[in-house]
């Protein structure tokens, strides 16, 4: 993999307008880099802002300030005109494969609507196009003549996977792609996903809430809570050796899968906070085990702790001293 970055989010922050003049601090200088060819897992609960920095990497929300650099270009720097020139490079697989695909329409016009976007001939060679990328997916080409409701939840999200990679994008921001399935099938769309990126060369952004996801499909992973970035870097390294309260208590109330090994469970109280007032200082402190008094008036900035790992806690040097 090439050292410079496919995609470098640099200080992206996203506001929405609130009642009563007040603002929604959803994303909050966030910065990021994802190699060409790899896989950065953005990790953390609910609310964390993960699924509103990928959509404002693409532009399906607007950000309110920072940076985009896709392949030297600033994509927050774009025309409407000029973006819609970089969709075919950028796809999304959502979330929810129910309410994603249009429930009036044959599953060929569902993936043949892509191919319009890039001017993709229609008759035969529409079709054939069609049951190749059904064929990518794992389902029949039978399949184009049918409507979603006919299929099965993983069915439908690999119908989706389908549509993402019509246009043959560059990079993919799969968002919680498995979170709404069944744990059975979960693993399949997994592996149908690490399957394409490697048949297919995609760089992908993929955007959870279960770590153990994220650990076996991500190279690198970003750990955000309640906007902000806490912790970074390569997947093993976060894994092995987690330096933030806030990743160490994410990981406790992970899964297992060797019955043998055992985690130390962190305590983690109390709910996320509301977006529209913050904590001060550093935003996790009102809910870590080793907060102290310097925390509630110091932003921590995300600083390097070596290999790539960095962490964003003023107390991380003597916690792991």
């Amino acid at each position: 993999m090439a050292d410079t970055p496919l995609l470098s989010v640099q200080n992206l922050t996203k506001h929405f307008p609130a009642r009563n003049g007040r603002i929604v601090h959803a994303v909050e200088d966030v910065s990021f880099d994802v190699r060409r060819g790899a896989t950065v897992g953005l990790v953390g609960e609910s609310g964390s802002g993960k699924t509103t920095a990928g959509r404002s990497v693409l532009r399906l929300v607007e950000p309110t300030s920072g940076k985009a650099i896709f392949d030297g270009v600033d994509l927050f720097g774009l025309g409407a005109r000029e973006m819609l020139a970089y969709r075919r490079r950028l796809q999304i697989v959502f979330q929810d494969p129910f309410s994603s695909l249009n429930p009036r329409m044959r599953i060929s016009a569902i993936i043949g609507e892509a191919l319009d976007t890039c001017g993709y001939p229609r008759g035969r060679a529409r079709a054939e196009r069609v049951a190749e990328l059904l064929n990518l997916v794992g389902l029949s080409p039978d399949y184009a003549t049918r409507f979603p409701h006919e299929f099965s939840g993983g069915q439908r999200q690999r119908i989706g996977i389908a549509r993402a990679i019509a246009v043959e994008p560059e990079f993919i921001v799969a968002d919680e792609p498995v979170s709404a399935l069944d744990v059975s099938v979960q693993a399949q769309v997994l592996n149908l996903l690490g399957d394409l990126r490697k048949k297919l060369g995609l760089t992908m952004l993929f955007i959870a809430h279960d770590l153990s996801v994220v650990e076996y499909l991500c190279d690198e992973v970003v750990v955000m809570y309640l906007g902000r970035v806490m912790e970074r870097g390569p997947s093993r390294q976060v894994y092995a050796a987690p330096r933030h309260p806030y990743t160490k208590a994410l990981l406790a109330t992970a899964p297992v899968p060797d019955p043998t090994r055992r985690r130390t469970r962190v305590p983690l109280q109390g709910d996320i906070p509301s977006p529209i007032a913050p904590p001060s200082g550093c935003v996790f402190r009102t809910r870590c085990p080793s907060a102290a008094p310097a925390c509630s008036t110091t932003i921590p900035p995300v600083e390097p702790v070596g290999g790539g790992h960095h962490v964003a806690c003023i107390r991380q040097a003597e916690l792991f001293a």
